[in-house]
């Protein structure tokens, strides 16, 4: 078989359009850690820092969340179980610990419903617990859940010791691994994600806020979790959604209350006001042909599966040089939708896309007599 690629430059469909390098003349970040991201596409708008461990605070509640939607999905949990309230769960995440607290009381029967909400508004500490201890047998092993969890969903740079984010030299997360987790939490779980923009919950008569700053100031932001110790500083992973796009940020180690919501929300418009998603090459659109041997059809076309988009800088004229790259011929039978090759998109300076190419249709394999024919006829013409 020979190697085969074919350049092909769709100007009219393509110009205006640039991939990034995204972070090319970004703006500063005051965020110690920071990446923001957009949702559909999963590229990187901006990064600092992104992937080292850092202290996540109260951010890595959203492990604990995690879990617990995982559970409500499956059906092992519903909205209207209840756990019980230890005397641990009271010590170490009650008022008395100085911390974030939902204010449950010794041996209370708490819906599962309203732990949700008290970790994700109130940030509660003891609800964290209490959902640990009732789901694990202990917050030790709640930990080893987390952790096990985190490696299947590809967190590279986390690890947990309890389920509240509470200062321990070995939990650790990165910016990247709660930007990741944040846009599992929106795209698996549309049904319970709108808890991240309530702004109050009441529980035992105390009225709490939700600490996230956004929700207030900006009005197409709606979650995720506030964080904040001494050695974490002030944190966010936030998301905010306008019209069709939605971008996820996550920002650490700010100095106080005021600077990380007029810094996130300066980032997060910035995200919105510069860049954009764009559909480069459309479902079903036919890239090449392929040559078939001892197959019905001498030939089938190459497509992609579906719509490729991605996000780019506003406002360039750069065109986008798409290369068909694919060994030929291919021998029959090919079942539609098997890989013939791969599609290079790139723009010099830029990020490469590999997008794979697809057969549009089946092409059966010609019986007996039809390959002794096509063989004949190959040793009288060669090969096309």
């Amino acid at each position: 078989m020979t190697s085969k690629s074919q350049k092909l430059l769709f100007g009219t469909v393509l110009s205006g359009f640039l991939f990034a390098s995204l972070q090319a003349g970004a703006i500063e970040t005051k965020a110690r850690n920071m990446i923001l991201m957009d949702y559909d596409t999963g590229q990187y708008l901006y990064t600092k820092d992104a992937d080292k461990k850092i202290p996540p605070a109260s951010m890595s509640k959203l492990m604990t969340v995690y879990i617990i939607f995982s559970k409500l999905k499956d059906g092992s949990l519903s909205l209207d179980d209840t756990f019980t309230v230890s005397e641990n769960a009271w010590r170490k995440g009650g008022a008395a610990s100085g911390g974030s607290t939902m204010f449950l009381a010794i041996n209370d029967k708490v819906r599962v419903e309203d732990l949700i909400k008290g970790i994700i508004i109130q940030s509660g500490n003891d609800a964290c617990i209490v959902a640990a201890e009732n789901i694990s047998s202990s917050e030790e092993d709640f930990a080893d859940l987390m952790n096990e969890k985190a490696k299947e969903l590809g967190l590279k740079n986390s690890y947990f010791v309890n389920s509240t984010g509470l200062p321990h030299p070995d939990h650790r997360m990165s910016a990247e691994d709660l930007a990741h987790l944040a846009r599992i939490l929106i795209s698996e779980f549309p049904e319970y994600y709108h808890l991240f923009s309530q702004k109050e919950f009441v529980y035992h008569n105390i009225r709490q806020g939700n600490r996230n700053p956004l929700l207030y100031s900006m009005p197409s932001a709606d979650g995720l979790k506030t964080g904040h110790t001494e050695e974490a500083g002030f944190c966010l992973t936030a998301s905010a959604k306008k019209g069709k796009r939605r971008l996820i940020g996550v920002f650490t180690g700010l100095n106080s209350n005021k600077e990380r919501s007029e810094e996130t929300e300066r980032l997060m418009n910035w995200g919105f006001r510069e860049f954009d998603n764009y559909t480069i090459v459309k479902q079903g659109t036919k890239i090449a042909t392929m040559p078939v041997w001892f197959g019905q059809a001498d030939s089938v076309d190459m497509v992609v599966e579906k719509d490729v988009v991605r996000t780019m800088k506003k406002n360039k004229s750069d065109k986008v040089e798409l290369t068909a790259v694919y060994d030929k011929p291919v021998k029959a039978p090919i079942k539609k939708g098997q890989q013939l090759g791969y599609l290079k998109a790139e723009v010099p300076g830029s990020d490469t896309v590999e997008i794979p190419l697809v057969a549009a249709n089946d092409v059966a394999k010609v019986g007996l007599w039809g390959r002794i024919c096509k063989n004949f006829k190959y040793l009288l013409f060669g090969a096309e």
